[in-house]
């Protein structure tokens, strides 16, 4: 007997008791004897859903009572486009519509959906094992461990499909929730207590949950991302790893939240403009990327779907995009010409466009705060509060690429690492100065490299332990020009 975690892309189950042999061709086969793993997931998605839609509309009431219109009117809109939007996508989740289920129908109109499908979910998981049933499928992964990869097969049950059925719809609905509805919520409800210079006990419960939902929402997106771009392999984060991620995701959303409000509360007109050009710009990107490569739509979205159908369903995906590109990294590049509406290979020159372009705004923002900013701020410190925001924002993207360089659960298939990548960097630059003084080219002394491999390249794994080959220098300096290159071409 064994224990085996499964990833969490087809399988979800967890760490079980299995039984495990070796087949004729070499591929492990690990058959299941026990019960699937608690649906938590389900369950933290459903809690933040009913624990922020219950907050906001007794803050709501609250308003109600204190003649708040304005207030009131944007809270109740943050709090039902995302309660709608829910419905609709676990719904499509699901195919409820072409089956015989007016209860559950009835209850997603009564903005109730997640709750009953949580229910579902734990029944299932409860259920489970009671009595042995066959499987309805096998899902192939390879395990990494210590850079060495074995190819592996779990037969998939049928409680087990169905709870990964429920997992993977509600990773959906909490990116919904977190940046259709959580964002807007936060932002709103922190310019509303700046202007009105009170703290309200509910609105500041009301944030707190929000911002536990942006980065739980940013979290499932970096690890969908992480699943995608290495979908045949296993997946295991270790807990470094989420608390890596929670401080990265956490401090990145709070100083970005923090500087859109602060410049509100001084240039409240500008905001609309600020916010309007980076929704435009998200939104379109990936529709003039699909027009520069001249692909045809995805035909794979829904089959009794039509063009028009399909036009509608992207369009909601990009909205989606865009909203998490103005708070956070989405983690993930849309291309519209592939099947799963993503691309799978990682361009870090767009990664490091991004944050560089967002330190820049962030910053030219709270600059404008600082001179335009009211009198309410006499007895607060701007200028640390300036600089407090830009730390912050630089340790996200300091434990971003601690994540990469250390936690990252597939490090080891990277043909380069994030070290190298600003070795290799600083170094070309260097050296183009003293190729143009001295007139020849200047070797490489690094022993590094940056770039992680792409979705069509061969996978290697790295031998840090190995000796050096014999012509050493020049390697190095064709692999360091490389790297130059693949980040060029990236971005």
């Amino acid at each position: 007997m064994c224990e085996v975690a499964m990833g969490e892309q087809d399988g979800e189950i967890s760490d079980v008791e299995q039984c495990s042999s070796v087949a004729e061709n070499g591929v492990m086969l690990v058959v299941n004897h026990s019960r699937a793993r608690p649906p938590l997931s389900v369950v933290l998605a459903t809690v933040l859903y009913c624990a922020e839609f219950i907050t906001a509309a007794v803050l709501c009431s609250m308003y109600h009572h204190t003649e708040d219109v304005i207030w009131m009117s944007f809270t109740i809109v943050f709090m039902l486009v995302p309660a709608v939007l829910i419905q609709l996508a676990l719904t499509f989740i699901h195919r409820d519509l072409g089956r015989d289920r007016p209860l559950v129908l009835f209850l997603h109109l009564l903005l109730l959906g997640p709750v009953i499908r949580c229910f579902e979910a734990l029944v299932i998981y409860f259920k489970a094992g009671k009595k042995e049933e066959p499987y309805v499928t096998i899902s192939r992964k390879i395990k990494l461990k210590k850079g060495t990869g074995t190819e592996m097969e779990w037969e998939i049950g049928q409680t087990e499909r169905i709870l990964a059925t429920h997992r993977n719809a509600f990773k959906r609905t909490a990116v919904i929730q977190a940046f259709l509805g959580s964002t807007p919520q936060l932002t709103l409800q922190l310019y509303a207590t700046i202007q009105e210079k009170y703290i309200l006990p509910t609105r500041m419960v009301l944030m707190v949950i929000t911002l536990i939902s942006i980065t739980y929402g940013a979290l499932v997106c970096s690890v969908l991302a992480i699943q995608i771009r290495f979908d045949d392999y296993k997946l295991q984060l270790r807990p470094c790893a989420y608390l890596c991620m929670i401080v990265w995701r956490g401090l990145e959303i709070a100083t970005r939240v923090t500087a859109l409000v602060l410049f509100s509360t001084a240039l409240t007109h500008w905001t609309i403009l600020v916010g309007m050009v980076n929704l435009l710009f998200f939104f379109f990107l990936p529709w003039v990327e699909f027009w520069a490569r001249k692909g045809s739509l995805t035909e794979n979205v829904e089959n009794n779907f039509s063009k028009l159908d399909t036009v509608v369903v992207l369009c909601m995906f990009t909205l989606l995009y865009a909203c998490i590109n103005i708070f956070c990294w989405s983690a993930v590049q849309l291309d519209l010409t592939h099947q799963e509406l993503i691309e799978k290979r990682q361009q870090w020159g767009r990664l490091a466009m991004y944050y560089c372009g967002r330190f820049i705004e962030n910053f030219l923002l709270i600059t404008l705060w600082y001179f335009f900013k009211s009198d309410f701020y006499e007895y607060v410190c701007a200028p640390l509060l300036v600089v407090q925001l830009l730390v912050c924002y630089s340790l996200a993207v300091l434990f971003m690429l601690l994540f990469y360089q250390f936690f990252h659960p597939f490090r080891r298939l990277f043909k380069y690492n994030v070290h190298d990548c600003l070795h290799c960097v600083c170094c070309h630059k260097k050296r183009r100065g003293e190729q143009g003084r001295r007139g020849k080219p200047a070797h490489s002394y690094s022993t590094s490299a940056t770039m992680v491999v792409g979705a069509e390249e061969p996978v290697e794994l790295l031998d840090t332990q190995g000796s050096q080959p014999p012509d050493l220098t020049s390697q190095l300096g064709e692999r360091e020009m490389a790297i130059v290159d693949d980040m060029m071409e990236a971005a």
